[in-house]
């Protein structure tokens, strides 16, 4: 007898079906959205990669994916109740998500350097004909960008959330769980880099 039951935990063991881990993100989502943080931890482990994969698909730009992702997450951590298993998977829940903030974060950013090349052409006199200005809008592009990377990475995430996410100084605040006026002042500083980088008066 002793034998025959030894033998059933190996069977166990043995047919556990490889695909458990679509149910593993289900199961862990309807725990993320009772407040379980360690359900919140290993529902990390198992998509965070492949969000990423997909933002960068987007974006090209790593450094931008990795804010989206992380973005992405925090929204996934915060809407996890809104998660209805009747329309399809926890991954796919959370992939139209991060689908939704890549294409925003890529509209936002045209809308951020529109907006900078607007207050640059206010203060110009000279008008530029369709071709300069593209190639000007450019060449901002790239400066804003290069200036960004001079920030440190708190102030390079306050300023992105708030001027290419949409996000008001609390919503910032709220997103990277740091005080208000921390934030205000993180953000004057990076905007007095970001205005010396590229040699505004």
């Amino acid at each position: 007898m002793r034998p025959e039951h030894e033998e059933l935990p190996t069977q166990r063991l043995v047919a556990v079906p490889i695909p458990q881990a679509r149910v593993d993100a289900d199961e862990l989502l309807a725990r993320v959205a009772r407040g379980d943080e360690r359900a919140f931890a290993a529902l990390y482990d198992l998509v965070s990669a492949r969000v990423f994969g997909l933002i960068r698909r987007v974006l090209r730009d790593p450094a931008q994916s990795e804010e989206v992702a992380q973005e992405v997450m925090v929204e996934v951590w915060r809407t996890a109740p809104k998660f209805d298993p009747a329309k399809g998977s926890a991954t796919a829940w959370v992939f139209t998500i991060a689908h939704r903030r890549a294409v925003d974060r890529v509209r936002s950013e045209q809308a951020g350097i529109e907006r900078v090349r607007r207050v640059a052409s206010v203060s110009a006199e000279t008008p530029y004909d369709d071709v300069v200005e593209t190639a000007t809008a450019r060449i901002e592009q790239q400066q804003v960008r290069r200036c960004l990377d001079g920030l440190t990475d708190l102030q390079r995430e306050a300023i992105t959330l708030a001027y290419y996410g949409g996000n008001s100084y609390r919503e910032v605040a709220d997103l990277l769980g740091t005080a208000l006026p921390t934030i205000k002042t993180r953000m004057r500083d990076g905007l007095i880099r970001m205005r010396d980088c590229l040699g505004v008066a």
